[in-house]
Formats: C-alpha cells, structure tokens, sequence
C-alpha cells in the first residue's frame, strides 16, 4: 500500500512518545482553532463548548475571557481555590514564501527529535499548551485538586485586552498559577511593564523621476524572536539593518523612497523587510557596490547570531515617490531612535530593565506607520523610554502616540504558592527551580491591580524561538511541567 503524506506523518507521530498523551491531544485540538490576537471568536466559541459538554461552570466575560469552574475531588473539598491560567490568541508570522490563512487553517505540527514545530509558521504553544493542559485537567476526573478555576484570556500578545478588561470578582481564586512562561526548571515571579507607542508620517506622493534608477533592496533570513525575552541576545533587527543602508546612500545621492514595508508585531523581533527605492541613473553601480560592501559588513557583524541572513538588491519598475522633505526626515529619524537594551537591572546584573523594540515600518496609502514597544520593570523607566523612543519622530514632524501601557508584577517576598512550587519541584525532580524575574509582559501583572491579594507563580514548558516561524516545544518538559502543576494542586493549603 502506498501511503500518503498524511499517513506517512501520523505514522512518525505515533513513533515519538508524545507524553503527557492527554495533554497533546488537546493541543492537537487547540491547533485546529484560528486564534490570532484580537480575533479569538473561533477560540471562545470553543471553549465555551468544551466546558459546558463537560457539564462544568462555563463563563465568557464582556471581552471575551472564559472561566471554566471545576468542584473539587473527594477529600480536597476544603481546599482553597487555585486559578490555572492561559492566553487563548497566538502571534501569527510565517515565513514569506508560506502560503497560510491564519483565520482558517489548522496548524501543521511536525517533530524534528525532541522538538515540536510548525511548518513555515508560529507553532502557538505561546501560549496553545498552557491552554491544552487546562483542557487535560478539565477533562481528568482522576487528577487529585481542590476547587479549581481555569481561566483563558484573550488578545494577550497584542495589548493584554482580556486582562486589561476583567473586572474584579471574575475570579475567585487564592492562588493563582499562570502557565505562559518558556522555561522549564524556571519560576516565575516578576516581569516587566510596557507600552506600544504608534508613530505616523504623512506626505504627499510626487511622480517618479526622469532619469532614476529605482531599485528594491531586501533584508531576510534573521532570527527574530520575542521582543522582550529575546532583547538581549544580539539578534539582528531588520527595519534597523535596511534603513541603515538608506541613510547611509541618502548622504551621498539624492535617494527618493517609493515604498517601505518591513517588519510585524510590535512584540516581534522583526525578521524581514523591503524597500523600492530610486537615485540617479549614473550612480547604479555605484549603489550596487556600496550594496554588497554593506551587506559583507553586516554579515561579519552578526556572525554569532544571524546565520541564515540575506541582502538582495534588484531593479525594480519606476513609481511615485514620498516626497523628499519628508521621506529624508524619516529616514534620520530611524536611523537616530533607540532599539534594543536600554539599561541593565541595579538590582540583578543578568536582567533587562528598559528596552525598546523598533518593530515595524508600512507605507499605507499617503502615511508611513510605525509600531514599537517599550518595556522596563521600572514604571519612570517605561516612560522615559517611551519619550525617548518618540523624540526622534518627533523632531521629524510625525504624529507619535504612545499608549498606556501595562504595569509591571512585582516580586511578593511571602509568597505561598512560590514555597509550595519550589517544594514540589525539589520533591519531583530532586534539585531546585530557579526563581526568576522576566523582560516581558505577563498579564499577571495587571491581575496584581485587580486583585492585590492574588498569590502568583508562573511557569512552562520550554519553548525557543517564539514569535517567529522557528518557535519549537521542547516535549520532555511538558510532561515534566504537567507533574509539576498536578503536584502543586495536590499540596494546596486549606481555605
């Protein structure tokens, strides 16, 4: 019998021990739902269906967060309740030469070793198995907890919505155990605050040049990666690496800009990105040699961390340009703002305390737009970066709006549940977690506003490469967190 791609794929599958098998099955499930950020109707609908055949307490909030209440097993009925905690949305990028529709295709999952990924897109285990293993718990009538609440928010990745809007008396719980970190073996108890901050040109377009040669140069090929947790390891930006090129060639011709797109979601270390360009005729040489002596440099620079990067240059077809006053002004603009690191934490030596990612540039219509975000566990810190990060745009006439952002969470030196969890790590694993704070936005940070009496841990599975088309599970840890959390529920205090 001849087998089909398909068979041949389940039949690799079966031969990897996707364990724990009930969690898997549910990611499976999870996977089979669209659910980018801000579009997360599929995703409720789902969850609401799942909790309500279960015959279980099922809510949806006015934005779009799901409660699914679970009573107690026998003999734990006077526990006090523990919220179990996901984000139902996923960072949607692919890979330029993909074709998929995020708003109707199921992930395609493949397993290269230990690890499981995604063909050509974002697999969605950021955070897809943290809401798999809630499904699990939900479904097992075996596993020994109190009462528990399993809370699904959405549009985490893009603005903290569900989070932002719950109101207070949503949840219920005491303890509150958030599953959307990507390390195993590391405990969460802090992260970091942030903001977007939105910037506009706007122009008039002026007809293409008699006597220009237009060409469309391409950066792509670098790793991205997540935009706070990612900040630090050196990786290339690509709206950084393009425009640079372009102030550097406007110093020395008179570059008119055509069009400009690069980069994603401003929680994205972007990866790619294109410009249509024009100088005079007589200078096309010279572009292409001073192309190839930036794109040697560059390499040379990012050796150790941008091993698969691409520079192409190309003719391109004449077109309207952005007008010059303009298009020179936000090209010095880019060139001057901050992205990356800002500064260090005073406290700890190996923690980010304020970054700013320069995240996307589009020519849309008369505008150029511009996303970003800053981030930093220091409220003044955040702000300053944020002005820091518009003056530049400022000063080059643009509109800059800079958004109210998200508060930090703040480390509780007596905390309960973080004694509970190192305790069980230790007693399953024989060695201590790491406890930790991160350079990215948990939503446990706004749950603290809301409700200040909330005890907070956060922990995962070990993920890499998230945000991007190489995000990859590593599958041992998650059978290693499922042991975790099941041992942390069976060793909650009394109410």
């Amino acid at each position: 019998m001849i087998k089909t791609d398909k068979q041949e794929k389940l039949d690799k599958m079966e031969n990897v021990k996707l364990e724990p098998r009930e969690v898997f099955e549910c990611f499976s499930l999870v996977n089979k739902v669209p659910r980018p950020s801000k579009k997360e109707e599929k995703m409720i609908d789902f969850l609401k269906d799942f909790g309500e055949k279960l015959g279980l307490e099922t809510k949806v909030d006015e934005v779009g967060n799901v409660i699914i209440r679970k009573p107690a097993t026998k003999g734990f009925e006077d526990c006090a309740t523990t919220i179990i905690q996901s984000h139902m949305d996923m960072v949607c990028e692919k890979n330029s030469n993909v074709e998929f529709d995020f708003m109707n295709d199921a992930i395609q999952t493949e397993i290269d070793g230990e690890w499981m990924r995604a063909k050509g897109t974002t697999l969605g285990a950021d955070d897809g198995i943290g809401v798999a293993m809630e499904l699990a718990l939900l479904k097992d009538n075996t596993i020994e907890h109190g009462p528990i609440e399993c809370v699904f928010t959405r549009d985490e990745e893009t603005g903290l919505t569900g989070a932002q809007g719950m109101k207070s008396g949503f949840m219920s719980g005491k303890y509150l155990l958030n599953l959307d970190s990507e390390d195993e073996g590391q405990i969460f108890v802090s992260c970091a605050g942030g903001a977007r901050t939105e910037v506009t040109f706007r122009f008039k377009h002026e007809p293409a040049p008699e006597g220009y040669f237009f060409f469309n140069v391409c950066v792509k090929g670098l790793t991205g990666g997540h935009s706070g947790d990612d900040i630090n390891k050196k990786r290339a930006n690509a709206n950084k690496l393009l425009v640079r090129f372009l102030y550097n060639e406007m110093k020395k011709y008179d570059l008119r800009i055509s069009d400009i797109q690069s980069g994603g979601l401003h929680n994205a270390i972007p990866r790619e990105g294109w410009a249509v360009c024009a100088v005079p005729a007589k200078y096309k040489e010279n572009i292409r040699v001073d192309f190839n002596v930036y794109a040697s440099e560059v390499e040379e620079e990012y050796s150790h961390t941008e091993k698969t990067m691409k520079f192409l240059l190309e003719s391109a077809e004449p077109a309207d340009v952005i007008e010059k006053s303009v298009a020179d002004k936000m090209i010095i603009a880019f060139q001057a703002v901050h992205n990356g690191v800002f500064a260090m934490s005073q406290d700890l030596d190996w923690l980010v305390e304020t970054s700013s990612n320069l995240a996307s540039i589009h020519k849309v219509g008369d505008s150029v737009v511009i996303n970003s975000s800053q981030r930093s566990s220091v409220g003044s810190a955040r702000k300053n970066m944020s002005d820091t990060f518009a003056a530049p745009f400022e000063l080059a006439g643009a509109e800059v709006n800079i958004g109210e952002g998200y508060p930090g969470w703040k480390m509780n030196p007596d905390s309960k549940i973080l004694k509970i969890t190192q305790e069980a790590y230790r007693r399953l694993f024989g060695k201590d977690c790491k406890v930790l704070a991160i350079h990215a936005g948990l939503e446990c940070g706004l749950f603290s506003e809301k409700y200040p009496e909330l005890d907070m841990v956060s922990f995962g599975p070990t993920l890499r490469g998230v945000h991007s088309p190489d995000e990859k599970l590593l599958i041992p840890t998650v059978k290693m967190v499922w042991d975790l959390l099941l041992e942390i529920l069976r060793n909650i205090p009394k109410a």
